[in-house]
């Protein structure tokens, strides 16, 4: 395996440099990166601009198969207009489907889109857990398995996070019967993270918990879940969907008289282990306390935009010195340029302003904001995926600069390019994670196979 590439162009976390040669070990770490340096004839050389690969730090990948099938009118539980809420209902119905065997085939499918499109790495919110009648398969950990294989035949990079779910609203409301394959106490969730331990490390994985929401998780099963996770990995990512809508917030404070995020901070050791997903409706304070307490906004532009969540106030949440990452969460987009895209004309269109993301440290958006996200994304993961520096993993994307959208352009400026002027996948020719090369000229070499199987899957879904 070649294990050094040099690029006339490399975005580091300083900023963009000029004649980088990248060398790597064995597992895919990064010991040498050399600006201004002259390769040697043994050198793999990139195309165009090196920049690092993006975390995907929201996904539930099943969610990919019915993708564009909820864009139609249907009946709301909301006064007749469409929203997350009749979304909701809709997804119930494909979770209660699925099958061990359609899952890793969707899984597999939407990790080569990811990994075509720019994401190295992905955080798997991953909350069906049990056979179509609610119960527990012979081994618990069928359906995490499946997403660990297909990761592992991918080669995506994997923060698997099983979910706690417990209760369909605030004050433990039961479950509903379209809830059923999510349910677990919190004492066989902390056997399944046991369980998966190993199983992750084998693979270079990274696990973590998932607790759904303060509607779907107790008090005491959070605090306890917290402290059983803590005996297992005091290190481990906690990742959290809080504040997503308006809705969840008028009835937290119906329940007790605090805002979502007010309360998580109020009643939890909130810190840099954890990612506040969404994090969309906040007050001043919420927006003070938790940029403040480190942790990362998980921002998933794509997807709030198709519930129509509303949009993050980016702008406030950075005056706090707040980090950030992005995901494609139910993938109606799984393309990371377009999540930044999307993020910055969502602010544009909030504000009304222009270049809202540039920093005083650079005034070219793309390349402010995806020093930001790899950032934020890499701290939500909890792996070692942070840019193109020593001790990181050698994961990163070589744009072509021969495609029309970047020809003939500065590096900088091929990136904006990328990200606001092409087809945002059209420009990508390879992608490396942990130093192994898994997409070449734009395709993974899976590509044909994973699609015919993702397209069978679905098929099967949609006429069970």
């Amino acid at each position: 395996m070649n294990k050094t590439l040099f690029a006339q162009d490399a975005l580091l976390p300083t900023g963009w440099a000029k004649n980088v040669l990248l060398q790597w070990n064995a597992q895919g770490q990064l010991t040498q990166v050399q600006t201004n340096s002259t390769p040697d004839s043994t050198a793999q050389k990139a195309i165009g601009p090196i920049i690092p690969g993006t975390p995907n730090l929201h996904s539930h990948a099943f969610q990919r198969a019915f993708g564009g099938l909820t864009e139609y009118r249907g009946q709301s539980l909301d006064g007749g207009q469409d929203s997350f809420w009749s979304w909701r209902t809709l997804m119930y119905r494909f979770a209660q489907r699925i099958t061990p065997a359609q899952l890793e085939a969707i899984a597999t499918w939407l990790y080569i889109e990811m990994l075509e499109a720019g994401y190295t790495s992905v955080c798997e919110f991953h909350y069906v857990h049990h056979d179509q009648s609610g119960q527990p398969y012979a081994d618990d950990a069928t359906l995490a398995q499946c997403l660990l294989r297909a990761a592992q035949k991918t080669g995506m990079g994997l923060t698997l996070l099983p979910v706690l779910y417990q209760t369909s609203g605030f004050g433990a409301t039961p479950p509903s019967e379209g809830q059923r394959r999510f349910i677990r106490s919190t004492d066989n969730m902390l056997r399944l993270l046991e369980r998966l331990k190993p199983l992750c490390e084998a693979q270079g994985a990274r696990l973590g918990l998932a607790p759904h929401s303060l509607r779907a998780v107790p008090p005491d099963g959070l605090r306890d879940a917290l402290a059983g996770l803590n005996t297992i990995d005091a290190t481990a990512p906690v990742h959290i969907h809080i504040a997503e809508q308006t809705g969840e917030v008028d009835a937290c404070v119906a329940w007790s008289g605090q805002r979502p995020v007010e309360w998580l901070l109020n009643h939890a050791e909130v810190n840099a282990r954890w990612c506040l997903v969404h994090a969309t409706h906040m007050n001043e304070a919420e927006y003070q306390r938790a940029a403040q307490s480190g942790a990362v906004a998980g921002i998933c532009p794509s997807t709030e935009a198709n519930l129509g969540d509303g949009i993050f106030d980016m702008p406030r949440w950075l005056s706090n010195g707040g980090a950030w990452g992005v995901g494609s969460d139910s993938h109606a987009t799984v393309n990371a340029a377009e999540e930044l895209m999307l993020l910055e004309y969502g602010q544009r269109l909030h504000l009304r302003q222009r270049n809202v993301l540039a920093t005083p440290q650079q005034s070219q958006v793309a390349t402010a904001m995806t020093l930001q996200v790899l950032q934020g994304g890499a701290q939500a993961a909890g792996r070692t995926i942070a840019g193109l520096t020593v001790g990181q993993q050698a994961d990163f994307v070589a744009l072509d600069a021969q495609h029309i959208a970047l020809a003939g352009l500065s590096a900088p400026e091929m990136l904006s390019a990328h990200v606001f002027a092409s087809h945002r996948t059209s420009a990508l020719d390879g992608v490396w994670v942990a130093g192994q090369q898994q997409v070449q000229a734009g395709r993974h070499a899976l590509h044909d196979e994973a699609a015919q199987a993702f397209v069978q899957a679905r098929r099967r879904l949609l006429v069970e």
